[in-house]
């Protein structure tokens, strides 16, 4: 069915989570209103599975929190038309189309070019997945490429299947760089940080294999300068790098740590002057200050629940187009955390919000209209 011309926008604001639900994986919808707060909408059928509170691998405590262990498990095209999710449980993702009223509408859903599917970036009509594979059926690490038509029907790319830099590396974050020409991928298990090349026929050539500085890179991050932030679960810091053509990285900051423990998701402040870090198991989120060289300083935290409730364990985050809110999950709970981003970078928690009675584990993959 047509739905929108390429000119297409949503003329609303709106936040979506995923439940990654092992029975029936859904997209959780919340309407965003002027003053960043959040009212639940509708839950929507990905037409996959998750995998609940099974983790993707061995290599992370099986707490029933982050079992994907990644960052981008659900993600917005830069436009905001497209919403893709993985679906970990049934190896595949879905691709939806976002209507003028806000309300995700599934479009497709293909098998993810390999097994355990955890993060997905898409830029123009490109995307790619990163697959956590699985030892014991000798399934490898892998991403693999699909092209994204204006209906937001997804077609695999042959050839564009390609392993990262050992057979199970645990990729945990798939993302192309602000020009499109790579796609680096965070390897939580390798300590690598693997550049690929993309070619115009949307394959990709590599990887150039980069050391991670710190340990359990995870999350990561690109300013528009190009200089790039990754998290570090295990060294529970985050580094930052300078980016060469040829796909090899330079430390600017190594490791700087926070106090607090893994330290796992990463997005900055639209102004790029200050990065927000969720603590998962801390239950805290640090705010970085980021210099114009790309050097970084800790500048403050705060819990992602209020003070003498049930504490939220912040995972997947995402910050308004205006600038103003900051949104991160509790991955115990299924809720989402609201903040009001100041000036100075520090953040003040304004809402709570639910879409069920029940808290819940195994949540992944937030996204913000």
């Amino acid at each position: 069915m047509q739905i929108m011309n390429k000119n297409y926008r949503a003329s609303v604001s709106m936040v979506y989570i995923m439940t990654n639900n092992e029975v029936m994986n859904q997209i959780i919808a919340f309407y965003r209103d002027m003053n960043g707060m959040l009212t639940f909408v509708g839950s929507y059928p990905t037409h996959g599975r998750g995998t609940g509170i099974k983790e993707v691998s061995t290599a992370t405590a099986n707490d029933g929190v982050d079992p994907l262990t990644s960052q981008g498990a659900l993600t917005l095209s830069r436009d905001g038309r497209f919403l893709l999710a993985v679906n970990a449980g049934s190896h595949s993702i879905s691709s939806f189309i976002i209507t003028e009223s806000g309300i995700p509408v599934l479009m497709d859903v293909k098998p993810s070019g390999g097994a355990q599917p955890n993060s997905v970036d898409v830029l123009g009509t490109l995307v790619y997945v990163s697959n956590v594979g699985n030892t014991a059926n000798n399934f490898s690490s892998n991403i693999s490429g699909f092209h994204i038509d204006d209906n937001g029907h997804i077609t695999p790319i042959p050839g564009s299947t390609h392993s990262l830099s050992t057979f199970n590396a645990q990729p945990a974050q798939v993302l192309f760089t602000p020009d499109g020409s790579k796609i680096l991928v965070s390897e939580l298990t390798s300590n690598h940080l693997s550049v690929f090349s993309v070619n115009k026929d949307g394959t990709v050539t590599g990887p150039t294999v980069n050391d991670s500085y710190g340990q359990g890179p995870l999350g990561a991050y690109f300013l528009s300068s190009g200089i790039l932030l990754v998290t570090e679960a295990n060294s529970n810091a985050l580094s930052s790098y300078s980016f060469s053509n040829d796909g090899t990285l330079h430390v600017i900051s190594g490791s700087v740590p926070n106090g607090y423990k893994t330290a796992c998701w990463v997005i900055t402040t639209r102004d790029e002057r200050f990065a927000f870090i969720t603590n998962t198991l801390s239950g805290t989120i640090s705010t970085y200050r980021i210099d114009p060289n790309g050097a970084l300083s800790v500048v403050r935290h705060i819990t992602s629940t209020p003070p003498g409730t049930a504490p939220g364990l912040p995972m997947d985050v995402g910050v308004s187009k205006d600038g103003r809110h900051f949104y991160t999950l509790n991955g115990n709970q299924g809720t989402v955390s609201v903040f009001n981003i100041q000036k100075d970078g520090s953040l003040a928690r304004l809402q709570i919000a639910a879409w069920t009675n029940f808290p819940y584990y195994g949540s992944q993959g937030l996204a913000v209209l």
